[in-house]
């Protein structure tokens, strides 16, 4: 089963996909400028890699986040199931993983990392 993985933010959106065995890894991330093209990018990047699920990163912590992701999930209007994942501390994490590289830019690598985080969460509650 083909995984992807998403952490929304308000900026950028991180991906990442699992297509075989526990190999998690990080895409580009999306780039949002609004929701309607970042929720038709992440649609357009869900079909591309022809994936069977997708797992969402959802914040325990922020009611107002868990309402924008929501909100923003049902604009995906896809057709195969989704699943939502504790992301909690995940982007610090993906910051403190990326510490010492290039000077750290918003250039989603963290995003996406983040997103690599919840995927293996996600998987390692699966197994």
């Amino acid at each position: 089963m083909k995984l992807a993985s998403i952490d929304v933010g308000l900026k950028r959106i991180g991906v990442a996909i699992n297509l075989t065995s526990d190999i998690v890894t990080p895409q580009n991330a999306i780039l949002r400028k609004n929701r309607n093209q970042a929720a038709n990018e992440v649609k357009a990047f869900l079909k591309e890699w022809e994936i069977d699920k997708l797992i969402v990163g959802f914040p325990s912590a922020s009611e107002e986040m868990q309402r924008r992701i929501n909100h923003f999930v049902g604009l995906l209007d896809i057709d195969i199931p989704i699943e939502y994942c504790e992301e909690n501390m995940s982007s610090i994490e993906a910051e403190d993983m990326m510490k010492g590289q290039i000077k750290y830019k918003r250039d989603g690598r963290v995003d996406s990392l983040a997103a690599k985080i919840i995927l293996e969460r996600y998987l390692s509650k699966k197994s």
